[in-house]
């Protein structure tokens, strides 16, 4: 009888694990084929972006005949291309995180929060789906003004979206081999939740109790656990709405819909492909050889020609991550037979990252402008001057550094390798220059002119650098998508979330607080400035924009802060939250593109921090560095 029970018991163990095997395999298949189909779409629409942008600038611009429907087109292809995108970012795991925490806990614990963020995120888009689909048959009724069909078929995207954001959730947590850390993760999301249902009752009678509850107490441990950005944002707004208030929550999909469809914002994706074409180019190369024939025979001549090539590169792609991901592997080899130490290498790569945030067209400026109303054009010629002088703090602690820099193994370059490496970097040096006066000249707007950079670095790359990959194409088109995506969908996330404080009056009381502090202006834009600084390291810049740029903006003007200073102030306190640990996402970005541990740059990156802190405090002193060229 006992022989015949453990038969029964391992047959049974075995059906279990055929069984769990099933699942796991019908799960990966499932994932896989999703992802294919919205990976080929979503690199269709970059470059159906691409061509229909570029057209309407060739049409109005040399024909005199704008294309009426481009705008509208680009419009709804952008949304799709969007929340598709934010689908494919959540496959690969690359929606923004703050890992601080998750990085430090055992294998066991890092699992079991890594599964607590699936599980958050599938609880996000299940309660999104339902009012999002309500929201898209709504618009059901609009026509669109040149095309005349349905908004719906612009709006279903946001369901569409969410829904395969569900279903790949669902299939990850059945790959995962370890089923006691998704058991945890899915119990422990459950009980939050049950526990929120039933305490609701009494939420509503703590009035504007419950920002603090659910903006600060809530969004401040979510985050921390690990879960991704726009999902803490998205959780905390509609568990505030739907537990605390009678808001109908289509309204919080429209909001979010509003935040995510700037067109100004188009050009987000585009500059981000522009990006990793001046890489694949050798456009990057170029450049960084050049200012290296000028400067890198002198002591500390490589990292000078680091913070040079970031801002020249900055000037182009907007994107950091592609800034570093076209440098770094260029100089790093060099300046390490230098005698460089890796440490000293990441913390100036970072420390460049935060001063090159006002350099146009970056993608801050374009979200301050697409959320604040300032004129683009105006945030495109203020942000130059501040990064040099940022730039140039730097280099002074570079100097001080690098002073006893043994060079007696390096050569100066001649005159005739400096020309040369000049007349080969022309064309890759020409296209900042080209993209600030396509938009100064009224050529092309903000969200076109990336498609003037984008066709002038293929014509550059085929004809005159004759280094283009094709075979690299499709997958930069991907990353693109899932960056955009990434980054969009917390805007939107944000866009909720500022939209329900404003409706709380909270942006009522700040604006009195932030107004009756001692000091006046002076104390203001101090307090801004370290604000932001923490508010970039703990909600990287674009959704520390998203949510505060609203309400802080209106009360720079109401003191008579010119609104273009106030954002360089913005922009580079948050810069320098982004890439400080050790929580600065940024920071850790640049050590993954580096290969280089994070705790070796930690006390290196602390002397650039204090030159770009004290450079920031002349900006925030001189108004003309920021606003004399406007």
């Amino acid at each position: 009888m006992m022989h015949s029970a453990s038969e029964s018991d391992v047959t049974e163990i075995d059906n279990s694990r055929h069984a769990t095997w099933f699942f796991q395999r019908l799960a990966a298949s499932l994932e896989k084929y999703i992802g294919n189909i919205v990976e080929g779409l979503a690199a269709i629409l970059v470059v159906a972006e691409v061509i229909i942008l570029f057209a309407g600038v060739i049409s109005r611009y040399a024909f005199h005949k704008p294309i009426v429907a481009a705008d509208e087109i680009s419009a709804i292809l952008f949304l799709w291309l969007s929340m598709l995108g934010a689908v494919i970012a959540f496959r690969r795991r690359n929606h923004m995180r703050m890992m601080a925490v998750v990085n430090k806990v055992s294998k066991s614990r890092e699992r079991i929060l890594n599964a607590v963020a699936t599980a958050a995120a599938i609880a996000f888009c299940v309660m999104l789906l339902t009012p999002a689909l309500h929201y898209a048959m709504d618009e059901q009724i609009i026509l669109t003004p040149a095309l005349e069909i349905s908004a719906m078929w612009r709006a279903i995207a946001l369901p569409i979206g969410v829904g395969l954001m569900a279903i790949l959730g669902i299939c990850h947590l059945l790959r995962e081999e370890h089923y006691a850390a998704t058991c945890i993760a899915v119990s422990l999301t459950l009980s939050v939740m049950l526990g929120f249902y039933l305490i609701s009752p009494a939420l509503p009678q703590l009035g504007n109790y419950n920002l603090l509850i659910f903006f600060v107490g809530f969004v401040a441990v979510t985050v921390a656990s690990g879960i991704p950005i726009a999902f803490c944002f998205g959780l905390a707004t509609f568990g505030y709405l739907s537990l605390s208030t009678t808001v109908p929550l289509e309204v919080v999909v429209g909001t979010m819909d509003e935040g995510m469809s700037h067109l100004i914002l188009l050009s987000v994706p585009l500059f981000v492909f522009l990006g990793l074409l001046i890489e694949m180019t050798g456009m990057a190369k170029s450049m960084v050889a050049f200012l290296a024939s000028l400067v890198g025979h002198v002591r500390g001549g490589l990292s000078y020609v680091l913070v040079g090539a970031m801002y020249l590169i900055s000037g182009i792609s907007g994107a950091k991550a592609a800034d570093m991901a076209a440098v770094a592997p260029v100089l790093f080899p060099e300046m390490r037979e230098r005698g460089a130490k890796p440490g000293d290498l990441v913390a100036l790569l970072a420390a460049t990252g935060a001063q090159t945030e006002s350099i146009p067209p970056s993608l801050v400026l374009i979200t301050i402008g697409s959320v604040t109303g300032v004129s683009i054009a105006a945030l495109f010629t203020g942000g130059l001057l501040p990064a040099v002088l940022l730039g140039s703090m730097l280099c002074i602690v570079v100097w001080y550094r690098y002073r006893n820099e043994d060079l007696s193994h390096v050569r100066k370059a001649t005159g005739k390798t400096i020309l040369k490496t000049l007349l080969i970097a022309s064309p890759s040096l020409a296209l900042p220059f080209i993209i600030r006066a396509a938009v100064v000249e009224g050529v092309a707007t903000a969200t076109e002119v990336s498609t003037i950079g984008i066709v002038y670095s293929i014509i550059v790359g085929l004809l005159i650098y004759r280094k283009f990959d094709w075979s690299r194409i499709p997958s930069m088109l991907v990353e693109t998508a899932s960056l955009s995506g990434a980054i969009l969908l917390i805007i939107g996330a944000a866009t909720g979330m500022a939209w329900s404080l404003t409706q709380s009056g909270f942006a009522h009381e700040l604006a009195s607080l932030m107004a009756n502090l001692p000091g006046g202006r002076v104390t203001f834009l101090i307090v801004s400035m370290f604000a932001f600084i923490v508010l970039g390291s703990v909600l990287e810049g674009i959704p520390a924009i998203v949510l505060f740029g609203p309400l802080l903006f209106p009360i720079a003007r109401q003191m008579g802060v010119h609104e273009v200073h106030y954002s360089m102030i913005v922009i580079l306190a948050m810069g320098i939250g982004l890439f400080a640990p050790p929580f600065g996402v940024g920071y850790y970005a640049a050590c993954a593109i580096s290969k280089i541990n994070p705790v070796e740059g930690m006390k290196p990156i602390v002397g650039y921090l204090l030159a770009l802190i004290v450079g920031l405090l002349i900006v925030v002193a001189v108004p003309w560095i920021s606003i004399g060229f406007l």
